[in-house]
């Protein structure tokens, strides 16, 4: 856990916009002002490898959320071209298997940058779990599948806010914590089903938050991430 980050530096901004026109918006207005933009399937497919050398000219790095998850081949050469973008972190399904993590580090190769091992999606429950025909809850799938990633050597996860304690408990700071399903108090939780707020989650542990439409859909980004930094430094 890198409880020395600074808070701005925690703050991971999805950018879930359908065309490059929108994500330069934000990218002006907050661009340095938090850690990461978050770069996911929608943004990437409309604009392309190019909008990660723009996030990274405003002085923000990236985190580019595919989530790949495929047979270990493709698997390794995605992380390979990830890599050679000079993204900042990565995503794969866990629930992908061994051999499909280890292709994934392998394809990192000498590189630094951070695979994130995805658990469960923060937008599931136990009741959605079941529907897909798992026989676990949401906490004890997400624990397995972290056990999977130490042996295999992936230091970084992503987890809801509700697993923190209990991945915390049983792996100490082992891994980096990237965590989505942040909203502030004067925020409403749309379709994520298991939340915290910021300072609730870096108080169980949390090293990087992802925040998006408190911040993406307010009138005034600057000013919803100043309130998000205060909450965290208070």
């Amino acid at each position: 856990m890198q409880s020395s980050i600074a808070a701005k530096d925690k703050i991971i901004v999805p950018l879930d916009v359908p065309a490059k026109s929108a994500a330069r918006e934000l990218i002006k207005a907050i661009g340095g002002k938090v850690g990461f933009f978050k770069v996911g399937d929608q943004l990437f497919i409309a604009a392309g490898p190019a909008i990660v050398e723009e996030i990274q000219a405003s002085g923000a790095r990236v985190f580019l959320d595919l989530k790949f998850h495929d047979i270990p081949n493709t698997v390794r050469r995605a992380v390979e071209s990830a890599c050679a973008l000079g993204v900042d972190m990565l995503t794969i399904h866990l629930s992908g298997g061994r051999e499909m993590c280890e292709a994934a580090v392998v394809g990192r190769g000498i590189s630094k940058i951070l695979i994130l091992g995805v658990t469960v999606l923060t937008s599931l429950s136990d009741e959605a779990l079941a529907e897909v025909g798992f026989r676990t809850s949401v906490q004890d799938e997400v624990l397995l599948l972290a056990d999977l990633a130490k042996h295999v050597g992936i230091t970084g996860l992503v987890a809801s806010p509700q697993e923190l304690v209990a991945l915390r408990e049983r792996f100490g700071s082992l891994f980096t914590m990237v965590i989505p399903g942040i909203r502030p108090t004067w925020s409403e939780a749309g379709d994520q089903k298991r939340t915290l707020t910021p300072r609730q989650a870096v108080d169980a542990g949390a090293d990087y938050l992802v925040i998006g439409r408190p911040i993406t859909a307010s009138p005034d980004p600057q000013s919803a991430v100043q309130r998000i930094i205060d909450e965290l430094e208070s």
